[in-house]
């Protein structure tokens, strides 16, 4: 009885120390990035949420560091930073990352062993930002008109985009570096884009649901599948939108000369989409803006005193966002008393184009007979302006 006893004891202990030693698997990123004495060097998670701080460590002489975390079931994203620099680390499970660097320049100039995905990862980071030099490059051409940064800009993120689905993305869907592809940004105009955007592009919403089903087969649980799997259907439904309304626009082309206006049909922060061309009879402020610029707040106040002025006397506000975070967006405009809408198509947009847009924020004073009278830089006092159109 005894021994039976202490026979079931012992296979208890091993049991528990077994799931222990589960629990207590670790990951390691160590390294040194050298010419930062004194400066912090933090290590971020990158949540769907955004980066959140795990650790930090003040770095010495040598530059030294290590960290450590417990090892994630599916694919994890995290990133070492000091200040703006910023150096991309995934995690699988409990390797160890090894990362050398010099600062100020650890972004682009750094060496990373004992991790297939987080070399792939630098390749990545690197033609992203090979690719944003030429973008800056083609839009500071003195030689080109708006016109033709536009094209050649679109010529350059579509080879990129061939060149990452074909080589990383549709190689190994199941790796990290493949769903880090998909999400790289660029800034065009001051405004930060997805290179891959799956809200209007049928093609790269193909790319986010081959990486999608790829991690629901290996990764059945995993929150970033899930997500991925959740952007891939919403892109489709978004698509479908915007291929219906160009229907209409096309179908409805007439009344765009009639009414004197280039018509623009927008979902608000409700869902619903709302025409531009519906305010014939009111005075309209037609309003492009990014509600993530830094001086965004001081003009929605600007704009809340006109609603609040001439609202009553038949004045309108349209407010086209481009902002690239939808979630963000409609946070922002959830209190607004006017019209705003979203684009997804960003500064992509054909809007933009068509209504000769070349800086954010841009507005324009439309009469009662839904025709533009001024846009912003013809209008010296803005009180005036509606005054007289009302």
């Amino acid at each position: 009885m005894k021994i039976k006893s202490l026979f079931s004891v012992a296979v208890l202990a091993l049991v528990t120390l077994s799931f222990a030693s589960c629990n207590n698997k670790k990951f390691h990123v160590n390294g040194e990035i050298s010419n930062a004495k004194d400066s912090t060097l933090y290590f971020e998670n990158m949540s769907l949420n955004g980066p959140v701080v795990v650790d930090s460590v003040k770095l010495g002489e040598d530059g030294a560091f290590s960290f450590s975390e417990k090892a994630p079931e599916a694919p994890d994203f995290y990133r070492l930073r000091i200040a703006g620099q910023i150096i991309n680390v995934s995690i699988d499970s409990t390797e160890t990352v090894t990362i050398k660097a010099a600062y100020p320049r650890m972004s682009s100039r750094y060496e990373v062993t004992g991790s297939e995905n987080c070399s792939q990862i630098k390749t990545l980071a690197l033609m992203q930002q090979g690719l944003q030099h030429q973008i800056n490059d083609i839009i500071s051409s003195p030689t080109l008109g708006v016109d033709s940064v536009e094209s050649n800009i679109n010529l350059l993120l579509e080879s990129y985009k061939n060149r990452v689905k074909y080589d990383f993305i549709y190689k190994a869907p199941m790796k990290a570096f493949a769903y880090f592809a998909l999400f790289q940004t660029v800034v065009i105009g001051n405004q930060e884009t997805l290179i891959f955007n799956p809200r209007n592009n049928k093609e790269d919403n193909k790319v986010y649901a081959a990486v999608a089903t790829s991690w629901d087969t290996y990764y059945p649980k995993a929150e970033r599948g899930l997500n991925l799997h959740n952007i891939a259907i919403q892109g489709m439904k978004d698509v479908r939108i915007i291929q219906a309304e160009q229907q209409k626009a096309q179908i409805d082309a007439s009344k765009v000369k009639e009414s004197g206006i280039i018509d623009i049909a927008l979902p608000d922060n409700k869902g619903h989409v709302r025409r531009l061309s519906d305010l014939a009879g009111k005075v309209v402020m037609l309003d492009f803006h990014v509600f993530a610029n830094e001086n965004s707040l001081k003009r929605i106040m600007m704009l809340r005193e006109l609603y609040n002025k001439y609202h009553a006397q038949g004045f309108e506000i349209y407010q086209v966002s481009i902002d690239p975070d939808e979630h963000f967006w409609k946070t922002q405009t959830a209190a607004l008393p006017w019209i705003s809408v979203h684009d997804d198509a960003g500064v992509n947009s054909p809007t933009l184009s068509q209504y000769n847009v070349q800086q954010i924020p841009t507005y324009f004073l439309i009469g009662k007979d839904n025709s533009v009278r001024m846009r912003d830089v013809q209008v010296k006092d803005i009180d005036a302006s509606i005054k007289s159109l009302l």
